[in-house]
Order: structure tokens, then C-alpha cells, then sequence
């Protein structure tokens, strides 16, 4: 009798299945190391060279990233934001902020027709947070927050792919915000795609909010190329 042909999937791409939802469910954190070798090897069930087969599937996808000697680590949430952040290096801050400018200004439109109470409520959490830490000092924390305003309202735009893509932005975004907050002038706390946003998304005033981040992006240009 002929034998008919397995449709079970490889075990590494079970494996290698798992521990993406790991990393996406956030069980792992973005730039935390994950569990070592030998842990993984116990709690999976699975011999090293699976292990090692789907921990360097997901290094190559960008997704986690392999340091010799000191463990591995989680670089991006999904194979989408692993290419974007891979890219980002061969193109310059202006290419990053056009491309951003779309994303934006389409995550602000949505956001205005889609966010609900509890979305406005935590922008608010996360803007009160940036300027808190803007004037304690806290320079990490004013970037976190304020990257973290800028993609909880990707999130409430209710566009999962739209959120994911933007997503992809993060570690540039706080990396140039770090470096732009030691420029003579740079403010900190503006209002513009910010507050002002903010009360265009509660409102659910679709072109006010474009226009407030047209007016906010506009301005980095001028500062990237001044």
C-alpha cells in the first residue's frame, strides 16, 4: 500500500513558529535577550539543532539577533519590521521622514475617525508622561513616551498593517530623537502632532488632525536640514 505523503510542517518550522509568538505576544521583549540555549532546548522539547535551525531562521528575517558570547536577542516584533529596520541603514533621515510623513498623516486621519475613549485616554497617559520626564530630565523616558504617543495612534487607527509598519520605526525614531533633544533650541514638548492631535483625534476631526502633523513633520524637515 502506498504510503500517502505527511502534511505536518518540519518540526524547526513549528518551532521556529513558536517562538515568533513569543516575541509578537511581547512574552519577549523588544532589545531583552530571550531565555538561553538550554532552557529553550528543556522547555520545547527539542533537540539543539532544531533550536538552533529556527533561532537562525527568525536572525535572518531580523526578527531576533545572535551575539556571540553574550545570548540572543529580540531586534524587531515580526519579519516586517526586521526588513524595515535592516533597510533603514542604506537610506538617509530624509528618506525616513518622507516615507514617515505618509504613515503618519494616514495613521491621524484614522485614528480621528476610529479611536476610541480608551485610546484618547491613554495618548493623554503617555503625553503626560513625555512632559514629565521632559522636565525631570529624563531624557529616555521623554523619547519613549513620545515615540510611544506617536504609535499608540498608529494603533488607534484600527489599521493592524498600517500599526505593524509604523511600528517599524521605532528604534530609528527614538534613536533621532535622543540625538535632536542636544540641538541649541530643540523643543521637547511641542504642541504640534501632539496636543494639538490629540484634540483633533478626541474631536474626531480628520483634517484637523492631518494638518497638525503636516505641521509637526514639516518642522523636522526644517531641522534636518538646517
Amino acid at each position: 500500500m502506498a504510503l500517502s505523503p505527511s502534511t505536518r510542517p518540519p518540526l524547526a518550522d513549528e518551532v521556529t513558529a513558536k517562538l515568533r509568538a513569543m516575541v509578537h505576544s511581547g512574552e519577549w521583549p523588544l532589545n531583552q535577550r530571550i531565555p538561553s540555549e538550554t532552557e529553550l532546548i528543556a522547555g520545547l522539547g527539542v533537540s539543539r539543532g532544531t533550536l538552533r535551525e529556527a533561532v537562525k531562521a527568525l536572525a535572518h528575517s531580523g526578527i531576533l539577533e545572535v551575539r556571540r558570547g553574550d545570548g540572543t536577542y529580540v531586534r524587531a516584533t515580526s519579519e516586517i519590521s526586521g526588513a524595515a529596520r535592516r533597510m533603514y541603514q542604506d537610506h538617509t533621515d530624509q528618506h525616513i521622514l518622507e516615507v514617515r510623513l505618509g504613515l503618519d498623516t494616514q495613521a491621524a486621519r484614522l485614528a480621528a475617525r476610529n479611536a476610541t475613549a480608551d485610546d484618547v485616554a491613554e495618548l493623554r497617559a503617555l503625553l503626560t508622561a513625555r512632559d514629565q520626564a521632559w522636565k525631570g530630565g529624563d531624557l529616555e523616558a521623554w523619547a519613549r513616551a513620545d515615540w510611544g504617543f506617536h504609535e499608540r495612534v498608529a494603533q488607534a487607527s484600527a489599521n493592524p498593517l498600517l500599526h505593524e509598519l509604523y511600528a517599524s520605526f521605532g528604534t530609528v525614531f527614538h534613536q533621532d530623537l535622543l540625538a535632536q533633544q542636544g540641538r541649541p533650541g530643540f523643543d521637547g514638548l511641542p504642541a504640534e502632532g501632539h496636543s494639538v492631535l490629540l484634540q483633533a483625534i478626541e474631536q474626531h476631526d480628520e483634517e484637523a488632525a492631518v494638518a497638525t502633523v503636516n505641521r509637526n513633520l514639516n518642522s523636522c524637515a526644517e531641522w534636518l536640514s538646517s
